[in-house]
């Protein structure tokens, strides 16, 4: 799917950049690539708490260059994007790398959330129509719990208009 970028310092707070910079101080390896394997599986338990239905679901942590890879099968391109968007959406994550498979399907947009945007500002901006939030609330399920929780940073996708 390729490279998504996201804010570094927004998002879920999954673990702690503190210990990272520390052991980047120390010039210790074998933490950092303990702190790596760490923050790895809290996106992996994240991400599976999606319940987004993939299989042999990998996820790789580089806390030097805040990077995401992702691997495994996903049952349709909207649970890939949606993977790829919750593990963006955590804190500490600049980039994701998305190679899931999945079926080929139509693709979808991303808007970066500005300060003072709402869902149906988007909407509006996108689809001409802002009635047409939920397009992108239900598309961006179980990462919003709720239509007005959004914040500036957060990466959301756009489906297509249907």
């Amino acid at each position: 799917m390729g490279l998504f970028s996201f804010i570094k310092d927004a998002g879920e707070k999954l673990f702690g950049t503190k210990e990272v910079e520390e052991a980047k101080v120390a010039n210790n390896t074998a933490s950092l690539t303990e702190l790596n394997a760490k923050a790895g599986e809290a996106i992996k338990a994240y991400i599976e708490q999606q319940n987004l239905g993939l299989s042999g679901l990998g996820v790789a942590f580089d806390g030097a260059s805040g990077k995401v890879t992702l691997t495994g099968s996903a049952p349709s391109q909207d649970a890939a994007e949606k993977a790829a968007l919750a593990a963006g959406n955590v804190s500490s994550v600049k980039d994701v790398e998305n190679n899931l498979q999945f079926p080929a399907g139509a693709a979808s947009q991303y808007h970066d959330v500005a300060s003072g945007e709402t869902l149906s500002k988007i909407a509006k901006q996108y689809y001409g129509d802002a009635n047409k939030y939920m397009l992108i609330f239900e598309a961006n399920k179980p990462m919003l719990s709720h239509p007005d929780k959004i914040y500036p940073g957060q990466k959301l996708r756009i489906p297509p208009q249907q």
